[in-house]
């Protein structure tokens, strides 16, 4: 079992690198004991989103109602054959990850199934279920099943999240729109979205990020400056995209180059935000 438990991790380690060059790079700041379980978290999470996102076929609800199942069956047994899922069931007995932060996210991965019109009520419902409770689930990690600490940050790790999904819609709003039919922002279309409405958007994000930022500091040593440099990244992205004009948010997809972001994490060092 050790050298399957390894394996797994590994696997979800490899799939986290793969995807995501931001994340990736943030999450080798965290501390050796916890970093696995972060690679389990996002492993999980990004294998719903390439059911919804990439694979997208007419068994997509089938899928992802296989991978909710499996994932039932394997925390119950503490086993599974999928690598991934068996590194998320070992991660979730550790610290004690109970359902009502689990059966959120694939709920709001339903929603990503069909096109649909987002009220506000459904608009805070899916980022809390794609969002917030991801930051959750990490915070679990974060806080090594401290309760008190977890319960005093949880709203700021809500909060975080929120912010982060909420960056991912506007940058990727072309995308979703023309590729996926998908049009997030509750009281707009895709059509009637003008630089009035992306103000007021930048400006809720703003927003989040205020309220998430002064607990950034309170965070255990081994995810602070992970979790600071990734609020750097996407806070700098932020920035880019309410300086950039309408038109280049729907014709392109705005982000930070990599010697940017390489640059942001030495500065970030060097001014020892890291160490304080």
């Amino acid at each position: 079992m050790d050298l399957y438990t390894d394996v797994s991790y590994q696997i979800s380690r490899l799939l986290t690198l793969r995807y995501s060059s931001s994340f990736g790079l943030s999450s080798k700041l965290f501390s050796k004991p916890i970093r696995k379980h972060i690679y389990a978290i996002y492993g999980l999470v990004r294998i719903a989103d390439e059911i919804v996102d990439t694979y997208q076929g007419v068994a997509a609800k089938d899928a992802l109602d296989e991978l909710e199942a499996e994932l039932h069956k394997a925390v119950k047994r503490k086993y599974s054959t999928n690598p991934i899922i068996q590194s998320f069931v070992l991660t979730v007995k550790e610290f004690d990850i109970s359902w009502s932060l689990i059966t959120p996210f694939f709920d709001s991965m339903r929603m990503d199934l069909q096109p649909i019109t987002y009220s506000k009520k459904d608009y805070n419902k899916y980022i809390y279920g794609s969002a917030e409770v991801v930051g959750l689930l990490c915070l679990k990690v974060f806080t090594m099943n401290d309760k008190t600490l977890y319960n005093n940050l949880e709203p700021s790790a809500c909060a975080l999240g929120s912010a982060f999904q909420k960056v991912n819609f506007l940058r990727d709003i072309q995308n979703d729109y023309t590729v996926r039919e998908r049009f997030y922002f509750p009281g707009y279309s895709y059509d009637t979205f003008d630089d009035t409405a992306k103000q007021v958007i930048v400006a809720d994000i703003y927003s989040d990020f205020k309220a998430a930022e002064k607990a950034l500091r309170k965070l255990p040593r081994s995810s602070k400056r992970a979790v600071i440099l990734s609020y750097t990244y996407h806070s700098k992205l932020l920035e880019k995209l309410s300086a950039a004009s309408l038109e280049t948010i729907k014709s392109e997809r705005v982000r930070l180059n990599s010697a940017y972001k390489l640059w942001l994490l030495v500065k970030l060092l060097i001014r020892g935000v890291f160490i304080r």
